[in-house]
Order: C-alpha cells, then sequence, then structure tokens
C-alpha cells in the first residue's frame, strides 16, 4: 500500500493534481467556473413548482390577469350557488367587475350587497384590482338604431 501511496505523491508533484483527472478541465467544470455558481450554494436549493410559476407571473406582470380570471372562474364561491345561478361575472375591466343578473330583481339585491361582495373579493383576490362592481340587468329590447341617437320620445312617442 505503501508503493501505491508514493506513486500518487509522485504523480501529485509533477502534475500538481489528481492523476486521474488530469490538467485538462471539463465543460461542465469550465461553464461552472465561468458563472461563478457552486453547487451546495445557498440559494440552489431546489424549489416547488408553484413557487417557481409565483415568481415567473410577478416578474412577468401577469398575476393581475390571472387573478382576474381565477375571480371569474371561482364565482360561486365568491356569492354562493344560489347567487351564482341568478348571476354571471362579465368582465373586470378599470377596476370594475361587471356582472350580468338573470333579473332586475336580482340586481337590485346584489347591488345591496355591493360593500360585503367588495370586501370579500379584495380580501381573497387583491391582485385583482377589483375597485367596485356594476350590476346588470337582463337584455331588453332597445329602440336604438346605430351608434347615434336623437334626444326625445322618439317612435314611441304615438303610442297611446
Amino acid at each position: 500500500m505503501s508503493e501505491a501511496s508514493d506513486f500518487y505523491r509522485h504523480l501529485k508533484e509533477l502534475f500538481g493534481a489528481d492523476p486521474a483527472r488530469g490538467q485538462r478541465r471539463s465543460a461542465r467544470t469550465a461553464r461552472t467556473e465561468r458563472s461563478g455558481s457552486q453547487p451546495f450554494e445557498p440559494g440552489r436549493e431546489p424549489r416547488g413548482l408553484g413557487g417557481v410559476i409565483d415568481s415567473l407571473t410577478d416578474e412577468l406582470g401577469w398575476s393581475s390577469p390571472l387573478a382576474k380570471s381565477e375571480l371569474i372562474a371561482a364565482w360561486t364561491d365568491v356569492v354562493g350557488e344560489e347567487t351564482a345561478k341568478h348571476s354571471e361575472p362579465v368582465e373586470v375591466e378599470g377596476g370594475v367587475l361587471t356582472v350580468r343578473c338573470d333579473s332586475t330583481s336580482w340586481a337590485t339585491q346584489l347591488r345591496l350587497m355591493r360593500g360585503e361582495l367588495l370586501q370579500h373579493i379584495e380580501r381573497r383576490y387583491p391582485d385583482a384590482g377589483v375597485e367596485s362592481i356594476r350590476f346588470l340587468g337582463p337584455d331588453v329590447p332597445t329602440w336604438k338604431r346605430g351608434p347615434r341617437s336623437v334626444p326625445g320620445r322618439g317612435p314611441r312617442d304615438t303610442y297611446g
């Protein structure tokens, strides 16, 4: 055994490194030394996929659109099953959540609950940026034709 250790010391003196590795560095070692990153350093611990995706969405500025779509998708959880049967979120634009209701009575009832719903949404979905809620009744026929309208009663002035 001493003969092997003597031979090892001799090679180490000649080459100045481990004889099994030789003097050439591998491409991986060269990349590691260039980047300054070493294995087992702080900050190199593996991270969960959820954490990586959260940091990516924050970095790219996607957190607000994702929170808006999550709010719309989870409308049943926000307002309850019975209310969700009679209302549907349409969009979140400019800080205003627009909700279409089945009837004017449902729209009126939800207008009365607006403050409570806003608090719940802000607590649960703060990144959605909802500042107010607009409740719309069902679509009703309109007498307007085209993008412009004339003030006054219009074609209805001949009725009874």
